[in-house]
């Protein structure tokens, strides 16, 4: 039974699980991921925690803990080193086995635990039947990501990293392990192609990067991977999970290029950088988990989902970003609403990366791990911040919270380009600040875009709607 809303990202704004292989297990969705820190120096820099949600209530996420410390693996108990992006399959004993790879090695580990959200315990590392570890054979790729698929006693490992020029790294390889989870029955094959070894592929211009997943729907094996422009989530379809995989299209964009239906296909709605996620079937839906940047950083990165329009013959339309991915339809017309939901955010100066310095960007106050709510910084001269969607009656009032240095005024619009509705006059100030005008937002599905007009940059904590 549905008793919240449920926004992007799907977690508190000071939680940072990027890297999300969700599985539904009984009556919940668990989200597995790696760890980023907010303001941190690095990727994944934390410890493996995990977060779940009933399937009939997707806004209402639980904080199931830390399930497995940076220094559990025996190769890193001076904690050194950071966990990469994991995945977690049940193998045929019914146990919960969580794969990874630690940064500075080239071998996937291996964690298991009784029940999906436990503290799982190191078990080994993948090897071949002679002892030697995957990864450290002559010939073999380095590996990275790893996602997993169990069916009956064999379990498809996919790994994979292709950077522009590294011809040593042919593109994402499928492994095939015994019912020990660990023994290696079949040696790695590539399943998609990197951007040195494309030509003729049908994978030109949407290359393998990182990020491997694999899912299977009708009898259909989806492999889902991060591209080498990094922002977007592609796939690649077999009848089998370990060849034969055809390109298919883009899932999703953290910057939201391709999508025409309310801006230009090619303008970049947001900040983007590398992407990572998988979809899942919740019910009788299915979604696409993806994450977002923060902080004008690559390292402070948020988990969102959007929902799937998968078509009868197997393929997938590419989603829109939204601020109510698995609300399951636009948010409630009517309330106060934090700046942190915004899922676009750009200037007049397009960019498709982070890093760009007179931008507006999500931030918090405090330090990692200090539950403060996220708000927008740095509202320079034509920042702009877009919600998607509201089911809105009868609004007849806007109000805004600011804080901090700026002189000039807020827009009211209802897409990026559209009329201005009302004003919002704002002054310099220590302290968020309210500020009230009188709007008339047409009855009906619409986004809210604010715009900034002025001198200096202020922050938006939150917009109410009345």
């Amino acid at each position: 039974m549905k008793t919240k809303q449920a926004v992007n990202p799907y977690m508190p704004s000071w939680e940072y699980v990027p890297d999300a292989e969700p599985h539904v297990v009984g009556d919940r969705v668990y989200v597995y991921g790696s760890h980023d820190i907010f303001n941190g120096l690095n990727f994944c820099l934390g410890d493996y925690v995990c977060w779940s949600a009933p399937v009939d209530d997707l806004g209402n996420w639980r904080y199931e803990g830390v399930i497995y410390p940076k220094t559990s693996d025996p190769l890193n108990r001076d904690g050194k080193m950071c966990l990469y992006a994991p995945d977690v399959t049940v193998g045929p004993d019914g146990r919960y086995y969580l794969y990874y790879v630690l940064d500075h090695v080239s071998i996937v580990s291996v964690a298991v635990c009784d029940t999906p959200a436990g503290t799982y315990e190191f078990y080994g590392y993948v090897h071949y039947e002679d002892g030697t570890r995957l990864g450290e054979k002559p010939g073999d790729e380095p590996q990275f990501d790893p996602g997993v698929l169990t069916e009956g006693e064999d379990t498809y490992l996919y790994t994979g990293f292709c950077a522009r020029g590294d011809k040593s790294r042919t593109g994402a390889m499928v492994t095939v392990l015994g019912p020990d989870m660990l023994t290696i029955k079949k040696s790695p094959q590539r399943v998609a192609p990197g951007c040195e070894y494309s030509a003729g592929t049908g994978f030109e211009g949407h290359e393998f990067f990182e990020a491997p997943s694999i899912r299977k729907h009708n009898n259909t094996y989806y492999f889902i991977y991060s591209s080498i422009v990094m922002h977007e989530l592609c796939y690649a379809v077999s009848d089998h999970p370990t060849g034969g995989f055809v390109y298919g299209g883009v899932i999703v964009s953290n910057c939201d290029l391709h999508i025409d239906s309310y801006k230009p296909a090619e303008m970049p709605a947001a900040y983007g950088a590398n992407n990572h996620g998988s979809m899942v079937q919740i019910g009788e839906d299915w979604y696409i988990f993806y994450h977002r940047h923060t902080n004008n950083t690559w390292y402070s990165r948020q988990g969102c989902a959007e929902k799937l329009t998968i078509r009868e013959d197997g393929s997938i339309e590419q989603a829109e970003i939204t601020s109510c991915g698995l609300n399951g339809g636009p948010l409630k017309g009517k309330g106060e609403y934090p700046a942190y939901l915004a899922c676009n955010l750009f200037t007049d100066v397009p960019s498709v990366y982070v890093g760009k310095s007179n931008v507006p960007r999500v931030m918090q106050d405090g330090r990692d791990g200090d539950e403060e709510p996220g708000y927008i910084a740095n509202f320079t001269e034509s920042a702009t911040a877009g919600f998607k969607y509201f089911l809105c009656e009868d609004i007849r009032e806007i109000s805004i919270w600011v804080r901090g240095y700026g002189n000039g005024f807020f827009e009211v619009k209802t897409s990026w380009n559209g009329e201005v509705l009302a004003k919002l006059p704002v002054q310099n100030t220590n302290v968020w600040e309210k500020y009230t005008a009188p709007v008339s937002i047409p009855d009906g599905v619409q986004a809210i875009y604010l715009t900034y007009r002025g001198d200096g940059a202020p922050s938006l904590r939150s917009f109410e709607l009345a």
